[in-house]
């Protein structure tokens, strides 16, 4: 991690930005993206997932730097994308119900964008197709090696994968992995659980091959194994946090060297006694499905969260008198992702400076499609 200045994240302005907000870091987050692409060995190696950020500007900065595929879950996220130019977006959720419209509309509206999208059941794969007779859509076979949130298993896959290329309006072009599960500190037994998971969807894509004459693209990982598939040449791989970072993923995957390039901005706004203090950071201001601490305090590392309301962080800190409200604390958060989530705005630090906001473009459901 770059640690060239033990207070990187102060800014000479703090009045130019209300709290409690997200400050972010244009240097870090160009550090990040070349770091990852770096890492991956090359950007056509990438398929970066945007819901980290959500924000167009991002996404502009990544496809500058030759990323042209990306990851999504959200039709929101999807037309930001599409809007930015992206050439190939993945919708990496299984479109049921008004998102197989939605998604329909997308790719009329947006036909210099491919889309795709994931499917794990033959008849999810058959309303699919009955939508896009026009023009068939582009899928993904959804995999579950171990996470058990979605897919189905790799053993059980091909079946499916022959049915889905009798339907006429969808297009089976790959095999999607998400080892979430995996979180090992210890990047070797990450890399031999990542191995062992993968397995089962390295003889799928063999079977597929041998008995359908398909060679299937693969799309695996997230954060914590993506140094486990950058190991696989014939592997795209899919984090999404590197781009910010967050304390949860510097103190679980040691081994990637990614800047944090969002922190959090909070002020004191109450003294309680010579221990004990109040922030104006909320549940609603950082992402509260963890337990506390969630955040780490940079300027105040020894700072204890002790409970936490919709508005309000109480924290315990030795000598909690000499503060003052209004003082400036700043954060890194344990999960940034879905605090992202909670802002329709961020507020953009140059040089030590404040000097203005990017919007979280996809925070909502929705931009106008």
């Amino acid at each position: 991690m770059n640690t060239s200045s033990t207070d990187w994240y102060a800014v000479r302005n703090p009045d130019q930005a209300t709290s409690p907000t997200l400050l972010i870091y244009p240097d870090r987050v160009l550090y990040n993206i070349r770091e990852a692409i770096r890492m991956a060995g090359g950007a056509d190696r990438m398929r970066p997932h945007v819901k980290t950020h959500k924000m167009r500007t991002v996404s502009d900065m990544m496809l500058a730097e030759g990323i042209t595929r990306f990851k999504c879950a959200t039709i929101a996220e999807a037309e930001m994308l599409a809007q930015a130019g992206a050439p190939d977006v993945l919708l990496a959720y299984a479109a049921v119900g008004p998102a197989i419209a939605r998604l329909h509309q997308l790719q009329e509206t947006y036909p210099d964008t491919q889309f795709a999208c994931l499917t794990d059941h033959p008849d999810a794969a058959k309303a699919l197709s009955d939508a896009f007779t026009d023009q068939p859509l582009t899928v993904y076979i959804d995999l579950n090696v171990g996470m058990n949130r979605t897919g189905i298993k790799p053993e059980k896959a091909f079946d499916l994968i022959a049915y889905a290329r009798t339907l006429p309006g969808i297009r089976v072009a790959g095999l999607h992995a998400y080892d979430g599960h995996l979180r090992d500190t210890d990047l070797a037994e990450r890399i031999r659980k990542a191995d062992e998971a993968f397995a089962s969807v390295e003889a799928l894509r063999r079977q597929v091959l041998e008995q359908l004459d398909i060679d299937l693209l693969v799309v695996a990982g997230g954060t914590p194994t993506f140094p486990c598939h950058t190991r696989r040449p014939d592997v795209i791989t899919s984090p999404g946090t590197f781009v910010f970072w967050d304390a949860g993923y510097a103190a679980l995957t040691p081994d990637q060297a990614f800047d944090w390039a969002a922190v959090l901005m909070t002020r004191v706004i109450s003294i309680i006694d010579e221990q004990t203090l109040c922030l104006d950071l909320g549940h609603k201001a950082i992402a509260a499905e963890n337990p506390l601490p969630r955040v780490v305090f940079l300027n105040e590392p020894d700072a204890q969260p002790i409970g936490q309301s919709e508005e309000h962080m109480v924290v315990r800190i030795a000598g909690a008198d000499k503060f003052r409200p209004g003082d400036v604390w700043y954060g890194i958060p344990i999960h940034i992702c879905p605090t992202v989530a909670l802002y329709n705005s961020v507020f953009v630090v140059e040089n030590g400076e404040v000097i203005g906001t990017w919007e979280v473009t996809a925070r909502g459901r929705k931009l106008t499609i």
